[in-house]
C-alpha cells in the first residue's frame, strides 16, 4: 500500500515541478489598467489582481503597494509582508527600505522589522575604467586600454558608461560612441544620463525622454514626459497622457487604458 502511494506522490510532484519552476523564475512587473494596479508576467499576463491604487517594482522579491493613502509591502505571491500602514514607502535596496509611520522615518528589513540607522555612505568618485582621456587644443578624445579603439579629440566633453560606451558632447548636443570608437548614436540629444543599474541610459530630446539599451541602441521611443532610472529590471515613466506606468528591460509598456 505504501509503495503505490509513494509512487503516486512522486508523479504528482514531477508533474507540478515545471509549473512551480516557471512561476518562481518569472519576474513580475507592476501593471496598470485604468486607475488600478496589479502585477503581470513578462508576457503582460496578469498574475496578481488589480487591487491596488499604486504599485512598485519587485526588488529582492518584495514590492511596495498603495491602497488609498497608505503603503505596505507584499511578496511575489501577493502575500502581505507588512500591514498597509505607512505614509511613505521606498523600494528595497541592499536589504533596506525607508518608510514613514506616524511622522517618524526609519528603515525596515525584508521581514518588516525596524532596523537601526544605517551609517552614512561615503560619496564615491569613479574614474574612467576603460581607457584614458586625450586632450588637444581645448578638445577631448579617448584612448581605450583594451583593443585599438580611439576617439579623436574633437569633443567638448566625454563621459564613460560602465558597459564600455562613451557619452560624448559637442556644443549642446550629446551622442554615444561604442568601444570600437564608432558613433552609434548621433549628436542629437539634449542630455544623456546613466540609470541605476548602469545599463540603460536615459536620453532627453526637448521635453521628452526615452532609453537606450546597454549597447547604445534605441530601446524606446523618446516619448515620455518623465523617465526614472531602471531598478530591478523595470523603470517607471509617465505615459504620454501623464499617467504613471512601467517598462521592462525590453522597452515593453505595462499599462492599458480602459
Amino acid at each position: 500500500m505504501k509503495r503505490p502511494l509513494l509512487l503516486l506522490l512522486l508523479l504528482v510532484l514531477a508533474a507540478s515541478a515545471p509549473l512551480w519552476a516557471q512561476t518562481a523564475a518569472s519576474r513580475l512587473v507592476p501593471f496598470r489598467q485604468g486607475g488600478k494596479w496589479g502585477y503581470a508576467d513578462q508576457a503582460r499576463r496578469l498574475v496578481l489582481p488589480l487591487r491596488y491604487d499604486e504599485a512598485g517594482p519587485f526588488v529582492e522579491e518584495i514590492a511596495w503597494v498603495r491602497q488609498g493613502q497608505l503603503y505596505g509591502y507584499i511578496d511575489s505571491g501577493g502575500n502581505p509582508v507588512t500591514p498597509v500602514q505607512f505614509t511613505r514607502a521606498s523600494t528595497f535596496r541592499l536589504g533596506r527600505a525607508t518608510v514613514e509611520l506616524q511622522g517618524e522615518t526609519f528603515d525596515i528589513s525584508p521581514t518588516g522589522q525596524r532596523l537601526p540607522d544605517a551609517p552614512a555612505a561615503e560619496p564615491e568618485e569613479e574614474p574612467l575604467e576603460h581607457g584614458d582621456l586625450v586632450r588637444k587644443e581645448g578638445k577631448v578624445g579617448f584612448r581605450f586600454t583594451v583593443g585599438s579603439g580611439v576617439v579623436p579629440p574633437i569633443y567638448d566633453e566625454i563621459r564613460e558608461n560602465y558597459n564600455g560606451l562613451l557619452f560624448v558632447r559637442l556644443g549642446a548636443k550629446w551622442g554615444v560612441v561604442n568601444s570600437s570608437g564608432k558613433l552609434v548614436q548621433p549628436l542629437r540629444y539634449d542630455a544623456i544620463r546613466l540609470t541605476g543599474n548602469l545599463q540603460f541610459p536615459v536620453v532627453q530630446l526637448g521635453q521628452r525622454f526615452g532609453y537606450l539599451d546597454e549597447d547604445g541602441n534605441t530601446l524606446t521611443e523618446i516619448r515620455y514626459p518623465q523617465a526614472e532610472p531602471f531598478f530591478g529590471d523595470v523603470a517607471r515613466v509617465l505615459a504620454p497622457d501623464g499617467q504613471p506606468g512601467y517598462l521592462n528591460a525590453n522597452g515593453q509598456e505595462f499599462w492599458e487604458e480602459r
